[in-house]
């Protein structure tokens, strides 16, 4: 073995043990996995949606919302500015994509349009006579949609994080859709019921000065809404509370809710707690209206509206109401992973079941078995003994592929196994490659030892620049493919890594070591 460094001996040896390590937990059950101690490796190659079944889910923001949303602040804005002003106007409201408003004091048009077109670097502004339109631009509408989109992926993926769903796939579709797809769960209506909600939480005040009956009849003071309660009265309807329409405090300054019970009631309850901005409006509003009924609002629904008995000065509170356990888990969970800037509307749910799951592992198995038992069979009848220091290396190659799959927590998709199927080809060809120059080698009279080196040198830049290419050719399909085309990349990615260490490293040391025990006078290759 004088021809091989010790130290290429003593990597592949540790190469050979960590695969075998890594790849060990692939052959229990995930509870037996999770139950062996720390400094040993845990990790399974996660199954995809093609593979475990799942569900697909395709969700369209509605990001129109967010640009009335926007629209709505800025007519409120406008109102605070011109009435700070004392500037006469009328007929101040929404139209389309702009705000329009008339000023009554010609002499001022100049400063309320001023005023007005200060509210947001978007905008641009026109004056018709004594009219003022202030419409937000190309740009500006295409930049809140983008954010909009951008935010709600980060938000869809915090929710489903919390929820423990394993190697979950979410990405953009086009410009207003997310792509939700979650291996391994068949009933997605809890995952379509978290997504749902918009998540919203503010703080009001009672408005106690309106009667709720005078609200219905259409009675609602300026400045207040009417709004229904998910608590129920005696007489088992929802409440009904007007509450003022100034947000107090918004649930945006939440940094932490968890599920309880009340330690009176035994009641399930939300704890919540603010950061250090949130805890000291909270402390100045509670503190200021002792007394006073707070509603909590979410999503437009009043949860409940307790009495301030005192000022909650520590930054943190609790929600009660007629919560089931498991209401008050999604609700905490809802809080914690932050509100959606738009509502999503599901579009398109489809369900890849377990069973069909089976039939494409079941397909997959028997094509890479197959492959593998006539690979096999051709290199023993090609090359002989060589052909089975091969094949020992093409399943070191197969072991390699699986435990580095693990240690990434690569996701195994039927074109994953598409992708193995191919790498064991590259890895034949390799070993081809090389028998083919040491046969060459041999006719040409140089000694066994001779052939073999000149072999392994001769091919190595061959196989180097194949195996570069079609490395090169993966990246560019994981970067510009999406799913299952991904799943390929990756796999193929990792075989070309693996098979050009056996090919090149692992073959040439059983060769070698082979060598050193026969001492062959001619190389029957």
């Amino acid at each position: 073995m004088n021809q091989f460094p010790k130290w290429k001996i003593a990597l592949v040896a540790i190469v050979l043990v960590a695969g075998l390590a890594f790849l060990a937990p692939n052959f229990v059950s995930q509870k037996t996995a999770d139950a062996l101690p720390d400094w040993l490796p845990k990790r399974q190659i996660s199954l995809g949606l093609d593979l475990q079944g799942g569900s697909h889910i395709l969700l369209e923001v509605e990001v129109e919302t967010v640009i009335k949303e926007r629209l709505e602040a800025m007519v409120d804005a406008a109102r605070t500015e011109l009435r700070k002003a004392q500037i006469k106007y009328q007929g101040l409201g929404i139209e389309r994509h702009a705000i329009s408003v008339t000023i009554l004091d010609a002499a001022r048009i100049d400063e309320a349009r001023n005023l007005l077109r200060g509210q947001d670097a978007g905008i641009a502004t026109t004056v018709e006579g004594g009219r003022i339109v202030l419409a937000l631009t190309e740009q500006a509408m295409l930049e809140r949609r983008r954010a909009a989109v951008d935010q709600s992926i980060e938000i869809v993926r915090r929710r489903i994080d919390e929820t423990g769903v394993r190697e979950p796939t979410i990405q953009r579709q086009g410009d207003d859709r997310i792509l939700v797809q979650l291996p391994g769960i068949d009933d997605p209506e809890r995952i379509k019921a978290l997504l749902g909600k918009t998540a919203k939480m503010t703080f009001h005040l009672v408005d106690k000065t309106a009667n709720p009956l005078d609200a219905q009849a259409g009675k609602v003071p300026p400045g207040s809404v009417l709004m229904q309660s998910l608590e129920r009265g005696p007489d088992n309807r929802p409440r009904q509370y007007v509450i003022q329409k100034r947000v107090m405090v918004s649930g945006d300054s939440l940094v932490d809710s968890q599920p309880s019970f009340d330690q009176r009631t035994n009641q399930p309850i939300v704890n919540f707690r603010f950061d250090s901005v949130g805890a000291k409006r909270f402390g100045e509003v509670t503190a200021k209206n002792v007394g006073e009924l707070f509603a909590i609002v979410l999503d437009g629904k009043v949860i409940s509206a307790p009495v301030i008995r005192e000022p909650i000065l520590g930054g943190s509170g609790q929600i009660s109401g007629s919560f089931t356990v498991q209401e008050a888990q999604d609700l905490a969970l809802l809080l914690r992973a932050g509100a959606l800037p738009a509502p999503l509307t599901v579009i398109e749910e489809r369900t890849v079941g377990p069973g069909l799951g089976a039939d494409s592992i079941r397909a997959g198995t028997i094509a890479t078995m197959t492959g593998a038992v006539l690979v096999v069979i051709f290199m023993v009848l090609g090359y002989g003994g060589f052909g089975v220091m091969a094949n020992a290396a093409l399943i070191v190659n197969l072991m390699l592929l699986l435990a580095a799959m693990s240690v990434l927590g690569a996701t195994l998709t039927l074109p994953g196994i598409a992708g193995i199927v191919l790498t064991m080809g590259m890895a034949v060809d390799a070993n081809v490659l090389i028998f083919e120059r040491m046969r060459e080698e041999t006719r040409l009279g140089r000694s066994p030892i001779s052939a073999i080196n000149a072999g392994f040198d001769r091919a190595f830049t061959t196989i180097l620049d194949s195996n570069l290419t079609t490395l090169i050719a993966a990246f560019l399909l994981y970067i510009f493919g999406s799913g299952p085309v991904r799943g390929f990349a990756v796999t193929l990615s990792i075989g070309i890594a693996t098979s050009m260490f056996t090919a090149v490293t692992f073959t040439k040391l059983v060769v070698l070591f082979w060598y050193d025990r026969t001492r062959p006078k001619a190389l029957n290759v």
